[in-house]
């Protein structure tokens, strides 16, 4: 029995002492980088619309990119970030595009009424390049933590497509040059852990020198969703 006792006093404090020892053999990376890809998904609203449009509909947004996370302090939870992404935007509605014969694209709103419809909708694929002021309450041993991303998204739309199926026909079009190629708007994410507010507000608009039913389509975009982080 003594010899028992021995042994299992043995193996607690040898037990012990290994598990004051194993924290030191840790290794902790002091050169840590936070959140560098980013998958999300939005509520496209479209904002500084014509009159008597209105959308009809789910509008959504899906996102997906790559941010190389720069730490610009000792501590590493304040940073820049530079990145490159693809965005899918989908904006259902009811105004009409509808290129008419030797008089290029021709914008109008849709009276439901009298011109029912089952579809229209117009998208938009676009390469984008984030640029974000970081701050966060992450350290190199925390893989949940607070933090508020604020910035600028320069946007290249590089294919889109336009749809409408209704009494006045079925017409479907891609690469419309009266679409801006060029989009840019100012961007704020928050929140913790994997969960994550996400805004995106349009500096410039959706179409360039347009008009529908003689009023400047000046049309830009609210998007309001949620935004994933991973290493």
């Amino acid at each position: 029995m003594k010899h028992l006792l021995t042994a299992f006093f043995i193996v607690c404090f040898s037990g012990f002492g290994f598990s004051q020892v194993l924290p030191d053999s840790v290794v902790v990376d002091t050169k840590y980088r936070e959140d560098q890809f980013y998958a999300g998904v939005t509520y496209n609203w479209l904002v500084k619309e014509p009159s008597g449009l209105s959308q009809t509909g789910f509008s959504y947004g899906l996102h997906l990119g790559f941010v190389r996370d720069m730490p610009i302090n000792k501590r590493r939870n304040v940073a820049f970030g530079l990145g490159l992404g693809f965005a899918f935007n989908n904006y259902r509605q009811n105004m009409a595009i509808i290129n008419e014969p030797n008089r290029g694209f021709n914008y109008s709103i849709i009276d439901d009424s009298e011109n029912p419809y089952s579809k229209n909708k117009f998208s938009t694929y676009v390469i984008e390049v984030p640029f974000e002021i970081r701050w966060r309450t992450s350290t190199a041993q925390s893989y949940s933590f607070w933090r508020i991303y604020t910035g600028f998204k320069l946007g290249y739309v590089f294919y889109d497509t336009s749809r409408y199926e209704g009494s006045l026909g079925t017409f479907k079009y891609k690469n419309n040059d009266d679409f801006n190629a060029f989009q840019y708007g100012v961007t704020l994410s928050a929140g913790y852990d994997d969960f994550n507010l996400h805004l995106y507000y349009g500096l410039n608009s959706i179409f360039g020198d347009v008009r529908v039913d003689n009023e400047a389509l000046d049309m830009t975009t609210l998007k309001i969703g949620l935004m994933f982080y991973f290493l």
